[in-house]
């Protein structure tokens, strides 16, 4: 367990009862393809940074599903990453999220980590399991497919000696032995890179408590919302480091109506809403405990830039960044 209040990027996207905002990547909307157009990227990183959001989540999709439907945004989430740290200053960058299972924890520490040198202690990484079966083939683990559960919590204690230690001795079924003969660099900025995990990952909520210094779920209606909350704080606070509940974010696909009033109306994993209803929305799920609700772009009718600058101007004063 380790006390992240110096670590720029966790604490960009996370305060006690207080909600902020960021973004899936890409910053596109492409409601009727599966692969993005990615225009004008690098201006649209720079604005959600210059206008004040709290983070950038990157898509770890090594191929693409036609039946799934979505490339994300396409590049290495860790190589797009360090792109945007160059091009950004402040906004935490992170990975929403990288496939555990499918990346061998010794490559996934040193990307980890040289993401969190590049943008001086702004990455999170966002972990799963993988739910994705046709890609295990193709990563000669197909047999793993049904115990991911288990080759998911290996990968995570291997990775997290690998990222943390110095000169580590670790031994994994899976994925090799440390021996202490050898160190891996670079370790992280300052304090080590906070791990967030995604929906279950094939893990009970005590596992995840303990485990994970935050949880980012999937969109689910307000009314569901408030019992799975109450278990997480409950569960969470147990092994947080100051007794509190541990921060919990959503990723939400968001189709940002122009009539301000829109109510709000329920697509694919996310809504139909206008700004204000969109105020009212946040301000409740933020009185219940989220504490981070990233937007994915894809499912908007209207372009990304017109869709970012409205938030900017009337819906992130009133979740300002940490």
């Amino acid at each position: 367990m380790h006390d992240y209040r110096y670590h720029a990027g966790f604490n960009r996207l996370f305060s006690h009862k207080q909600l902020t905002l960021g973004f899936i990547l890409p910053l596109n909307a492409y409601p009727h393809s599966a692969v993005p157009t990615l225009n004008d990227q690098a201006g649209l990183l720079k604005l959600t940074d210059e206008a004040g959001f709290a983070g950038l989540w990157a898509r770890d999709v090594p191929l693409l599903d036609p039946k799934f439907g979505d490339g994300g945004q396409l590049y290495d989430p860790f190589a797009y990453l360090s792109y945007a740290a160059a091009l950004t200053r402040k906004i935490t960058l992170a990975t929403g999220s990288a496939v555990l299972t499918l990346r061998h924890p010794l490559h996934l520490a040193k990307q980890a980590n040289s993401v969190d040198q590049l943008s001086n202690g702004r990455f999170v990484l966002g972990i799963s399991s993988g739910d994705r079966e046709i890609e295990y083939p193709a990563f000669g683990v197909s047999s793993d497919y049904v115990d991911r559960g288990e080759r998911f919590t290996e990968a995570f204690h291997y990775f997290r000696k690998a990222a943390q230690s110095d000169f580590p001795q670790h031994s994994s079924p899976r994925f090799g032995e440390l021996d202490g003969t050898t160190n891996m660099l670079p370790k992280a900025y300052r304090e080590p890179v906070p791990v967030i995990v995604t929906g279950s990952s094939r893990q009970n909520i005590t596992w995840i408590s303990e485990h994970s210094d935050a949880w980012l779920y999937y969109f689910i209606e307000a009314r569901y919302l408030a019992p799975l909350l109450k278990t997480w704080q409950e569960a969470s606070q147990i092994h947080s480091k100051d007794g509190r509940p541990k921060p919990f974010a959503q990723g939400l696909f968001l189709d940002l109506a122009e009539d301000p009033d829109f109510p709000v109306t329920h697509i694919h994993s996310g809504m139909r809403v206008g700004r204000n209803t969109l105020i009212d929305y946040l301000d409740r799920i933020q009185g219940m405990g989220v504490n981070h609700m990233a937007f994915n772009l894809k499912l908007s009718k209207r372009p990304a830039l017109e869709v970012i600058s409205e938030l900017a101007t009337y819906v992130l004063p009133h979740f300002p960044s940490n």
